[in-house]
């Protein structure tokens, strides 16, 4: 069985962290491609309340194989006590763009 294709969510507080962490993930071989969503606004509780912020989101896409040093570099760059990151497999998809991504280094 090949590789599973991985969609990573992972929301960052400013187009500039999100930028650098596209920049590392990709040019580290972590993730084929990195698209940035700028304008999303965030509601959540942290530490007892609730918060609206403005943020960029993320869309990583990578491989299972890959997880696992994405999710530690991620960590170790991204400005968040807490970032997100939610990992989702790919079910289906145009398969030569599937490939791609587990080819891409």
């Amino acid at each position: 069985m090949s590789d599973p294709v991985l969609l990573c969510y992972c929301t960052c507080p400013d187009p500039a962290s999100a930028q650098a962490l596209a920049e590392a993930l990709v040019g580290e071989g972590l993730a084929a491609c990195v698209n940035r969503i700028p304008g999303i606004r965030s509601t959540y509780r942290w530490k007892g309340e609730v918060v609206t912020d403005s943020e960029e989101l993320l869309m990583i896409k990578t491989t299972g194989q890959r997880f696992a040093a994405l999710k530690e570099r991620l960590l170790a760059l991204h400005p968040y006590e807490l970032p997100e990151l939610v990992a989702v497999p790919v079910a289906q998809g145009h398969e030569a763009y599937l490939e791609w991504v587990r080819g891409a280094d």
